[in-house]
């Protein structure tokens, strides 16, 4: 007899089941991760650290180039004869900024 004069069909084996899925581990509760982190020092910066930083960086570049533009014009330097910083005020504006470019270090 050949096979298609056999109208039976082979059997097929049935499925194996699959092999359960390992657990996931439970996702640790946030101040959990939040106490993990802060151990490491991995926490975010506030909200206000970006603009205070971006701010020094600023005001000190505001501060040298007033300062240059107006020295001759505007004695800024002089306004106030008890407190004369006239050479001083790059120095003012470079601390402004070195103050900035600080706190860039810190931003995560």
């Amino acid at each position: 007899m050949s096979d298609s004069e056999n109208n039976t069909t082979p059997e097929v084996a049935p499925k194996a089941a699959k092999p359960a899925k390992p657990k996931k581990p439970a996702k640790p509760k946030v101040e959990a991760l939040a106490k993990s982190k802060a151990a490491k020092g991995e926490l975010p910066n506030p909200v206000w650290f970006k603009p205070v930083m971006f701010g020094f960086m600023l005001l000190g570049l505001a501060w040298i180039v007033i300062y240059y533009i107006s020295g001759s014009q505007l004695p800024l330097g002089k306004m106030f004869p008890e407190v004369d910083i006239d050479a001083w005020n790059i120095v003012v504006g470079f601390g402004l900024l070195m103050v900035g470019f600080g706190m860039s270090t810190r931003w995560k």
